[in-house]
């Protein structure tokens, strides 16, 4: 089998080498941790038992945060280590736990490092946030009898039927899984039709609802206004946008700025993606509006010239103090197919929060949220400008969308200590 596996990755890696070699001259991406991926990865207290936990981006990184905090507290002479696949996965969790913890490239699985990892690693268990299961990591799991734990598990509405298409990987990938803690009912069901045994499948809630900060004290959003210039203006901030979005948002703009209702309305366009940066530079340029890049503004710790109608959020890490200054936010990537970006951190922190129709990755949340009235979905442009002047012309309209949306992600908290108390009941009883 595991030649097989090893076999369709060489295949793969054959089909998407143009895209890795572009993103690598072009973009900028995997220049770096190529030891790491390869399976040499440096354990800070090897003489620890380990936990790794593995996050595969940002948002997983960011729903670990309260996991880890929890299993610190319960396992204090463990050593955690954290993998992430992406650049900007590996900077978070860099940011987040400042040398607190292990962080490192996750390796390749292909089965030689794969052995090269689990030689080096030696985990008492393996915790997979939400989905990233793969066949040579738990293959060797098994052998070497590491049980593995999904985290906040979930298969959306796109993943169900890929893996579907592999049902017989699957089930024998899954069905050696040693245990799946799933966000819903639906999923731990789609968990089960993949190979799970129904037994070793439960529901535990999102964690992502206990790490959404209900209270917008984030350290630096005092300065962030500050150097903006941020006063009494109303402040629309786009977040998490994506390729054709961020277009239609300053067309949206400009027709509010025309509207004597709105002249005193800031803007702040964030984009989800850092190689995005400059081309949304370029669009705000064409736009004809003037504009601060906030990555300049942080860098050199200066105040903006005067009143920038737009301000270009081109940092990582500070999205959450941009949702705190917002008078209402729109979360990008759902205007276009691309599955959305994280709409839970506006609507905890009490903002009226916006999105277009593409929600596949955040299905559960949407439908928390839309049930509850907590949040507006829009189907397109025309509907997007007409809910923000409906919002900013009705001021207590879009308050009272704003605390059913803090509400429902108050009432929908728990799902931490569940999730420690079946991971403690693995490893302190792996019988």
């Amino acid at each position: 089998m595991n030649i097989l596996i090893d076999l369709a990755y060489i295949l793969g890696l054959l089909i998407y080498s143009p895209k890795i070699i572009y993103r690598v001259f072009r973009q900028g991406r995997y220049k770096v941790g190529w030891a790491q991926r390869l399976g040499k990865i440096q354990r800070t207290h090897p003489e620890k038992p380990c936990l790794w936990i593995h996050a595969v981006s940002v948002g997983e990184v960011n729903a670990t945060r309260t996991l880890i905090s929890a299993l610190q507290d319960h396992l204090p002479d463990y050593e955690i280590l954290l993998t992430s696949t992406t650049d900007t996965g590996l900077t978070r969790a860099k940011s987040l736990y400042d040398n607190k913890l292990t962080v490192s490239y996750f390796p390749f699985d292909f089965s030689c490092i794969m052995h090269r990892a689990f030689d080096r690693i030696r985990p008492v268990a393996i915790l997979l946030m939400e989905l990233e299961v793969w066949p040579n990591l738990v293959r060797l799991a098994c052998r070497r009898q590491i049980p593995v734990i999904v985290i906040n598990g979930r298969l959306s509405d796109k993943s169900f039927p890929r893996y579907q298409k592999i049902r017989k990987l699957t089930r024998w990938m899954f069905s050696r899984v040693t245990l799946i803690l799933a966000q819903t009912e639906e999923y731990a069901q789609r968990f089960i039709d993949l190979g799970c045994l129904p037994q070793q499948v439960r529901v535990t809630g999102s964690l992502k609802y206990d790490t959404a900060q209900t209270k917008a004290d984030f350290a630096g959003t005092r300065r962030l206004a500050e150097q903006i210039r941020l006063e009494n203006e109303r402040f629309w901030v786009a977040g998490g946008t994506g390729p054709d979005e961020e277009q239609i948002i300053l067309d949206t703009f400009k027709t509010l700025k025309q509207d004597p209702r709105f002249m005193d309305l800031r803007l702040a366009l964030i984009p989800r993606k850092p190689e995005r940066f400059q081309i949304v530079a370029d669009l705000i340029e064409q736009a004809g509006f003037q504009f601060a890049r906030f990555s300049q503004l942080k860098e050199h710790n200066t105040i903006a010239d005067g009143k920038p109608p737009v301000i270009l959020g081109d940092t990582m890490g500070d999205l959450n103090k941009f949702y705190a200054l917002a008078s209402i936010v729109f979360v990008g990537r759902t205007l276009t197919p691309m599955g959305g970006s994280d709409m839970m951190e506006p609507a905890a922190l009490g903002k009226c929060t916006l999105f277009g129709p593409h929600t596949f990755n955040f299905k559960q949340t949407v439908q928390d949220l839309l049930e509850a009235e907590g949040a507006i979905e829009v189907k397109n442009p025309q509907e997007l400008l007409q809910m923000i002047q409906k919002c900013l012309a009705n001021p207590s309209f879009s308050a009272q969308i704003a605390e059913k949306g803090r509400d429902v992600i108050r009432k929908k908290q728990g799902a931490t200590q569940k999730t420690v108390d079946a991971v403690l009941e693995f490893i302190q009883n792996p019988n």
